[in-house]
């Protein structure tokens, strides 16, 4: 017996397949009163010439039949269909033929004769949800792929490719988002990514950086202000809450909100209502949140820094972003990448990077991420001299990951770090920002780096 589902909708219609006709009209009889329409054949071969008329989502499958038998139905409708979700059925006691048809990639088995018709309605109807979910993720990772071809999202390791799935499954959704990860792994990017797939996608995405204003400017930059509000207020603005009305704002590094601004954001979540400052008047919203972070706001709560109800808030969905140094596979596939682009930016022919460069980028720690890795191939593409960059236009990084002579043992990740900082200070004449956007971190991390290794400028 087969029963194949086109979708799930009121009057889905249902392929039955059974060589015994009172199964059939049992079931037919029952689903059709339950929203299904029914049409009916009487073999496995009958159903595949039937079956690519409706390209259903989901198959009820009779192991025992005659002629072509369930397992060989299972293979045959998958390989027209690699999405369909299958439901065995099996004689009861028959555990082994039905653990083969799970094996085979059938979704779930139930035993015969089927008593329970509400039971088997509810496996049809998860089964048809659960191929809506493959097909609609697919999908969504196809378009992430054309949206988003070349960026810091490419990349063949697992976390990278966690990242992308996660993506697939969120951006149609309306809830709100939280990114973590550290400086320069691609928050930026990941929330693009989720706005333009999104129903969203055909308004604003507004961003703004949290710690790019000091408090007194950020209230004023979220919700904005009326003309008098406040001296040099000549005249009303729209805050970034008002510019995203329906359509995405982006609240980058969150964890660096003032405890006061934590408050008044925390009010316009729980009310989606701001006033500018200067107004009683309410402006109701309709946006989706996005934050992002690279401290651990965990670890924040536990300092009294950030506000634990803000943080459940947040943290409806989180995407993690993992690290370039847990992403060894991809630093070459995102090099080479980045050669490409400055490549055509500069006229420079360059066609890739020799051994000896490649043994020092995978074996870089990479404190900046991608946004350092970035950074130091586009450097290399203009001070390399052929068509292939070197270990001599890896400016910095080769004599920095060279282990201790002395004694040959590891060094601490705090220490190659401390080093590697204090060496793109000195190198850049302690230009902040220079160094800041060198390494892939914003001028406060670096700041903070600076007061926590104590390092001095050389003499």
């Amino acid at each position: 017996m087969c029963v194949v589902l086109s979708s799930m909708k009121n009057d889905t219609r249902l392929l039955i397949v059974d060589d015994e006709a009172p199964q059939r009209d049992l079931l037919s009889g029952y689903l059709t009163k339950n929203g299904f329409s029914i049409q009916q054949a009487a073999s496995g071969e009958e159903a595949l010439s039937l079956y690519p008329k409706f390209f259903s989502p989901v198959a009820l499958v009779d192991l025992k039949m005659p002629g072509m038998n369930g397992l060989e139905l299972i293979g045959k409708l998958k390989a027209i269909n690699p999405f369909i979700q299958v439901i065995v059925l099996t004689a009861f006691g028959s555990v082994e033929t039905a653990v083969s048809a799970m094996r085979a990639g059938a979704y779930d088995y139930l035993t015969k004769p089927v008593e329970d018709l509400e039971e088997l309605t509810l496996k049809l109807t998860k089964a048809a949800q659960q191929n809506r979910l493959i097909v609609d993720h697919r999908v969504m990772s196809e378009r992430l792929a054309e949206v988003f071809p070349n960026s810091e999202l490419i990349g063949e390791s697992r976390g990278i490719k966690e990242v992308k799935e996660m993506i697939s499954l969120v951006a149609p959704k309306d809830a709100t988002v939280l990114i973590t990860g550290p400086s320069g792994t691609g928050k930026e990017i990941v929330t693009r990514a989720i706005h333009a797939l999104s129903p969203r996608s055909d308004k604003k995405l507004v961003a703004i950086n949290c710690a790019a204003f000091p408090e007194t400017l950020l209230e004023s930059e979220l919700f904005g202000h009326e003309k008098g509000a406040f001296t040099g207020a000549e005249k009303a603005k729209q805050g970034r809450f008002e510019l995203a009305d329906g359509g995405t704002l982006f609240l980058d590094e969150i964890g660096e909100m003032p405890p006061s601004m934590q408050v008044k954001l925390l009010r316009v979540l729980e009310e989606r209502k701001i006033e500018r400052l200067g107004s009683v008047e309410e402006i109701s919203l309709d946006i989706r949140l996005i934050a992002a972070t690279s401290r651990d706001l965990k670890k924040e709560i536990e300092a009294g820094r950030f506000r634990e109800d803000l943080f459940y808030r947040l943290n409806v969905i989180e995407i993690k972003l993992p690290p370039l140094s847990e992403r060894p596979g991809d630093v070459m596939i995102l090099a080479e990448e980045f050669i490409d682009r400055s490549s055509r930016r500069t006229g420079k022919k360059i066609i890739g990077i020799d051994s000896g460069a490649g043994e020092i980028l995978n074996g870089y720690h990479w404190p900046g991420n991608v946004r350092e890795l970035e950074n130091i191939i586009e450097r290399a593409v203009v001070l390399c001299q052929s068509d292939r960059i070197s270990a001599s236009d890896l400016s910095g990084l080769s004599s920095i990951d060279k282990p201790e002579p002395s004694t040959g043992s590891l060094r601490s990740l705090a220490l190659v770090e401390k080093e590697h900082i204090q060496h793109c200070l000195d190198e850049l004449d302690w230009n902040m920002t220079a160094c800041a956007e060198l390494l892939g971190i914003h001028r406060n991390t670096l700041r903070a780096k600076i007061k926590e290794y104590d390092l001095k400028k050389s003499s």
